[in-house]
């Protein structure tokens, strides 16, 4: 995302091996505040699990990283980039949509209810970004998207619709829409909670070879098990606030915080 930077006006903040660092963030829809002052710091290739209840503001914070929401204070940096602004004499300028749509570029996201596009094949869902966005030749974005479908377990489905697939198909499907656009950092909005239980398993392996090759992940999830196995650090948010984070086997295992262990006694 840095060869981007001077292209967007972005003035670069917090670097090194820091790919995400949010700085007291907060983001109000009205009178309702939902974040109330976030810092969080996520290392190049770490996997970070941010778990908590309904409501405590993860997959608001999620979609500010990614400038999806835009934030009423605080601030963001992705790889260096200050999200959605310049900064110029101590003052933030907000940036054009399409400086933004570049600084998105090097960010995957993964939904909820999957997003694909009902009208077009697994295939054309897969290519679409690339050859629209990025400009790539169409037979080289198809030669790269038949070999995501095949990383995902799905090179069978290419000719079909979403529609003819399962939930986890669909959903392993996105996860190769969002890796075509060779992303540094990945964003994970509950990826399994719409899943059948039976299916969520195939998700979260294509998940964890993505850890296991060094992908920046932010996991917003339910899934304690993975966060255990996977996770490199385990966030617990509640009331729009980071109440305790750590490593996941300390946190599941010995958490300090009074909120935390509420909550994790009702879910494990």
């Amino acid at each position: 995302m840095t060869q981007n930077t001077a292209e967007a006006g972005v003035v670069t903040g917090p670097g090194d091996d820091r790919m995400v660092v949010a700085e007291n963030v907060h983001k109000s829809f009205g009178r309702l505040e939902v974040l109330r002052g976030i810092d969080l710091e996520v290392r190049r290739g770490e996997v970070a699990c941010v778990v908590g209840p309904s409501g405590s503001g993860k997959s608001t914070f999620l979609r500010c990283i990614n400038h999806l929401e835009k934030i009423s204070a605080g601030k963001l940096w992705v790889d260096g980039q200050l999200m959605g602004y310049r900064q110029r004499a101590g003052k933030l300028y907000e940036l054009h949509d399409s400086q933004v749509a570049r600084q998105r570029r090097g960010i995957g996201m993964v939904f909820q209810n999957f997003n694909l596009f009902p009208h077009m094949t697994v295939l054309g869902n897969v290519m679409e970004a690339p050859v629209r966005v990025k400009g790539e030749p169409r037979s080289a974005a198809r030669e790269r998207a038949l070999e995501l479908l095949d990383r995902v377990g799905l090179a069978d489905k290419a000719p079909e619709y979403p529609r003819q697939l399962s939930g986890g198909q669909q959903q392993r499907a996105a996860i190769a829409r969002a890796l075509a656009m060779h992303p540094e950092l990945m964003l994970f909005d509950e990826p399994t909670s719409a899943l059948d239980p039976e299916l969520v398993g195939d998700v979260l392996d294509v998940m964890k070879g993505l850890a296991e090759e060094g992908m920046t992940m932010i996991v917003v999830t339910h899934e304690m098990g993975f966060a255990r196995e996977v996770g490199d650090k385990l966030v617990f948010m509640d009331g729009g606030v980071v109440v305790e984070s750590g490593e996941p086997r300390g946190v599941l295992s010995d958490p300090r915080h009074e909120r935390t262990r509420a909550f994790l006694s009702k879910v494990l």
